[in-house]
C-alpha cells in the first residue's frame, strides 16, 4: 500500500478539523517546514505527523489525525514510523510539546514510552483570548516503549 502525498493544502486543511488551540497551521507554514533539512512528513489517509530531525534529537511538530479516524491506532503508527525514521537517521531520543488540556494526545504518547520534562506555561495562545499550558514531553530511544 503506497502512502498518499499530502499538499501543503491539504494539511492545513485536516490541520484546522483538528485543532482550535493552538492555532491551526496555515498551507503556507507547512509548504515553508516541508522545505527545510530534516523535516520529516509520516503520512497516510487519516492523518499525518510532521517532524524533523537535528542531530540526536528527533522533534515531533505536529501530529493531526482526522477527527472521525481516532482511537482507532492511526495516531499510533504515525508516531512509530516517524520513530523510525528517527532512528535511522542517527536520532537517540525524541521531545514534543501538547496543550496540557489534551489528554488523549498525552496518553498515546505516554503509552509509547514518552514522559514529561516540563511545563511551560502560558504557551499556547486560543482564540478567545485565554492562554494554555504546554506539557514537554521525552523519549529516549534507548529503551523500548511501554506497551
Amino acid at each position: 500500500m503506497s502512502v498518499p502525498e499530502l499538499t501543503p493544502t491539504e494539511m492545513a486543511a485536516l490541520h484546522r478539523r483538528c485543532f482550535v488551540a493552538p492555532r491551526p497551521w496555515t498551507a503556507k507554514a507547512f509548504a515553508s517546514l516541508l522545505t527545510q533539512p530534516g523535516c520529516v512528513l509520516c503520512a497516510h489517509k487519516q492523518g499525518f505527523l510532521l517532524g524533523r530531525i537535528a542531530g540526536l534529537e528527533a522533534e515531533i511538530l505536529t501530529l493531526a489525525v482526522d477527527p472521525g479516524s481516532r482511537r482507532l491506532g492511526h495516531g499510533r503508527a504515525l508516531l512509530d514510523k516517524f520513530e523510525r525514521s528517527a532512528r535511522a537517521r542517527g536520532a537517540t531520543e525524541a521531545f514534543l510539546e501538547v496543550a496540557t488540556d489534551n489528554a488523549p494526545a498525552i496518553a498515546l504518547y505516554q503509552r509509547a514510552g514518552y514522559r514529561e520534562t516540563a511545563v511551560r506555561r502560558a504557551y499556547y495562545h486560543g482564540p478567545d483570548g485565554t492562554w494554555q499550558d504546554a506539557c514537554v514531553m521525552k523519549r529516549e530511544f534507548c529503551a523500548p516503549p511501554l506497551a
